[in-house]
């Protein structure tokens, strides 16, 4: 626990209304207000100042060193690299279509702080990663005067994830822009039924951008069109970029899918829309990458910093596969209270397994569907606990928190938490979890 949650719990109970009831007084934008509101917090989450910049600039190291895995340990060949990930040629094949090598550095490392410091449960990357528009709450936080008193008491400050964004998203856009134009037009892009699913959140992503001065046209992938000068456009509007909120696996759902995603790569290739983020972030967002950099058999590729870094940051973590070494799956039934299984590929917490949350028979069912198809395990990393204060009953419970750092070509861009109660279930994520709740992070020093 830290001193500052201690605190700000106290000042609540003591009768501070305006910090009780921040997040209800907080103004928030429309958009953002009707698809986040019901899932905030009663309060931001706090984390150190220099603590978090540290791990920032560990993730940052990490990324440099997913990305080089191909050159490292498969001699450059990209294709082998990915069979080793267990991806199916099709799907392989789609996440290399304008791939170069140099992966944008846009993504979100998820992580627990376990009382010493943070250790990473996944690394998120390309454009779809969720949060972006958190920031807008932490805004919205400091026109509560109270809150805003409380804030400059104790040195609270954060990174505006979306504009961190927006200026990736200029300079990015800028070969591609119309005779001119001084700013592009964006098309934030998902998969085939993807804006009924997600129309909230885009919407919310929309708003953050406008905020930014940016305009953003939401639409799916179906509807873009080449024009004759092979620019894309959206409903007739002419895009200088397209911001991908779609993933290789959405478009292999949809029969037409990749055919139709074509002309995206095409308009990529001749610089005439620039897409950003390319599928080939998915090469390395795929846990079974974390899982390359933590096996033993991997240490001779890396140096000794390098090693030292994996120590420090990431877990005990395993390719659980047909092509796993023998006495791999006999150490995950002996140490099922240890571990947690993943699917190498998956999201939001979907299909993981806790072994601490199965009993014996449960875990050894789960561990030989995991062994055929390929997932990751890893060591279970057990959060610290934050007091959180239930505004409607004055109640105390003891929470933990998911911090999302995010990442940009510029470093460290900011924070959201995932934060549920302690006792909540080993998944902490909107997806899998109902009672999950999401906070802004303000960093303290």
């Amino acid at each position: 626990m830290t001193q500052l949650s201690r605190i700000y719990v106290d000042e609540c109970r003591n009768g501070n209304e305006g910090l009780r009831d921040v997040v209800a007084r907080a103004a928030l934008p429309p958009v953002y207000g009707g698809a986040w509101r019901r899932h905030l917090l009663a309060r931001p989450w706090f984390a150190a100042a220099e603590e978090t910049a540290v791990f920032a600039r560990d993730v940052e190291d990490l990324f440099a060193l997913l990305v080089s895995l191909p050159d490292r340990l498969f001699e450059g060949d990209r294709e082998r690299y990915a069979a080793a990930l267990g991806l199916a040629p099709r799907h392989a094949a789609l996440l290399r279509r304008s791939a170069d090598g140099h992966p944008a550095k846009l993504g979100r490392a998820d992580a627990y702080h376990d009382g010493r410091g943070y250790r990473l449960l996944e690394f998120n990357l390309g454009s779809e990663i969720g949060g972006m528009d958190m920031a807008v709450c932490n805004a919205a936080l400091l026109g509560v005067p109270e809150f805003s008193d409380f804030a400059a008491a104790h040195g609270l400050s954060y990174v505006d994830t979306a504009a961190r964004l927006a200026e990736d998203l200029r300079e990015r856009a800028r070969p591609a822009l119309s005779g001119g134009s001084a700013e592009p037009v964006i098309g934030l892009v998902e998969g085939h039924g993807g804006v009924a699913a997600y129309g909230p959140l885009m919407r919310s992503m929309q708003e953050a951008m406008a905020m930014q001065g940016l305009d953003v046209r939401i639409g799916e992938v179906g509807r873009l069109r080449t024009r004759s000068d092979g620019k894309l456009t959206l409903d007739g509007a002419p895009l200088d970029l397209v911001l991908r909120n779609f993933g290789a696996s959405q478009l292999l759902d949809d029969p037409a899918g990749p055919e139709v995603a074509e002309q995206l790569f095409r308009a990529h290739d001749a610089g005439r829309t620039v897409l950003f983020t390319t599928l080939e972030s998915g090469l390395y967002a795929h846990k079974n990458a974390l899982a390359m950099v933590s096996d033993p058999r991997s240490a001779d590729a890396f140096d000794d910093a390098e090693r030292e870094l994996v120590q420090r940051v990431l877990p005990w973590s395993r390719t659980l596969g047909p092509a796993a070494p023998a006495d791999l799956l006999e150490e995950c039934h002996e140490r099922r209270e240890e571990l947690i299984l993943k699917p190498g590929a998956g999201h939001g917490g979907l299909d993981t397994f806790a072994g601490w949350e199965c009993s014996e028979a449960e875990w050894h069912a789960v561990l030989t569907k995991a062994a055929a198809r390929g997932y990751v395990v890893q060591e279970r990393v057990t959060p610290r606990t934050e007091p959180v204060l239930d505004p409607a009953t004055g109640a105390v419970q003891e929470c933990i928190a998911v911090l999302g750092v995010f990442l940009t070509s510029r470093g460290f861009a900011g924070a959201h938490a995932r934060v549920n109660r302690a006792d909540g279930g080993a998944v902490v994520g909107l997806s899998s979890n109902p009672d999950t709740r999401m906070a802004c992070v303000f960093t303290h020093r």
